[in-house]
């Protein structure tokens, strides 16, 4: 990778106090998109014109900024995109990533968010590099009906040879995330279900969010959470398991205990009270919330700054974190990027 200027050392140093907004939430987790580059053009999130808009950060910079916000107590960091797959050096960025400590002195707890094409030749490397964890967007368990979503011929087998050699890695749990659009793939909640089981996966349904492209959200459009859990559970009887107060996903398994499905529901059951995550989008920006309407452009901040500036000025930042989103309410107002552009 890169040089950068005034690079931070492996091991960043504490820079206290620990990361708290202003309504006294405790931030670990940060989600930096190196990408808004993909190679897929889903239906409900792109319009299939679009191509990248922002400019990408050297994997280096990227990694200076980790540092610094793991001395302010970050623990887990997410790799998201666009697809980050397509970064050529992803590995050696895990690698370094993974030479970084905690303010406790644990490692950081990394995942990777992937639509998986490319999954099945990276997921050893990835994981002798340092990843812990792999969530793979997968929108449909047929391939005549997710080379429709994704508009990629034989996008399917490629997926699922990369669930399964996520798995054969020990990248666990491998989570499938797939965004549910009334009759558009509902009619596939079930046979998710009996995939879960059957991979021995965990499927996490999304309730749709106005993120996409072309500003096509509407209510009608959410499949939510209690209708998730009535339809799965006509077929198996779900059974609700304990989740953390900060995990994004309430948590079900069946009465035998086989398989687990996860259920996102920002629409119909906000967990705002308990958010614990900030984003960098891939050209360097803060993003407190992902309906904010404001970036905060840390990139160029570090260019001109110690670390020492650069955390006073993340803390900042972090401080001013939205309350909650205001999805569906009269007056919301539509992120000021879209989900692709942002990092998932």
């Amino acid at each position: 990778m890169a040089t950068v200027t005034n690079p931070a050392p492996a091991q960043a140093a504490r820079l206290f106090p620990r990361l708290m907004d202003k309504h006294g939430r405790a931030i670990t987790d940060l989600r930096i998109s190196i990408t808004d580059r993909c190679n897929y053009k889903c239906v409900y999130c792109r319009t299939g014109n679009q191509g990248a808009l922002y400019s990408e950060l050297p994997l280096a910079e990227y990694l200076r900024m980790a540092r610094v916000f793991t001395g302010l107590g970050i623990e887990k960091i997410r790799i998201t995109g666009g697809e980050p797959l397509l970064r050529h050096d992803v590995v050696e960025f895990v690698r370094e990533l993974s030479k970084l400590r905690t303010l406790d002195g644990e490692p950081l707890d990394l995942a990777v968010t992937t639509n998986g094409h490319l999954l099945a030749e990276l997921a050893g490397p990835l994981k002798q590099a340092g990843l812990r964890r792999v969530t793979v967007s997968m929108d449909a368990v047929d391939a005549e009906r997710f080379s429709k979503i994704t508009r990629v011929p034989n996008g399917f087998q490629a997926v699922q040879a990369g669930v399964r050699a996520a798995k054969k890695a020990g990248l666990e749990p491998v989570k499938i995330n797939c965004v549910l659009l009334r009759g558009f793939n509902d009619d596939q909640l079930v046979d998710f279900a009996k995939f879960a089981r059957a991979e021995g996966v965990v499927v996490r349904f999304i309730e749709f969010m106005p993120l996409e492209e072309d500003r096509m959200w509407s209510p009608e459009v959410v499949v939510t959470l209690d209708e998730i859990v009535k339809t799965i559970s006509a077929w198996k009887p779900l059974v609700e398991v304990p989740h953390g107060a900060s995990e994004t996903a309430r948590r079900y398994t069946f009465e035998d205990g086989v398989g687990e499905i996860g259920i996102i529901a920002p629409v119909s059951h906000p967990f705002c009270g308990h958010c614990s995550r900030v984003r960098l989008t891939p050209d360097g920006k803060i993003r407190t919330c992902l309906f904010s309407v404001l970036n905060h452009d840390l990139a160029g901040v570090m260019r001109r700054s110690t670390d020492e500036h650069v955390a006073d000025y993340i803390r900042g930042v972090v401080h001013k974190k939205e309350a909650r989103h205001h999805i569906g309410e009269p007056g919301f107002q539509p992120p000021s990027r879209t989900m692709v552009h942002i990092g998932g």
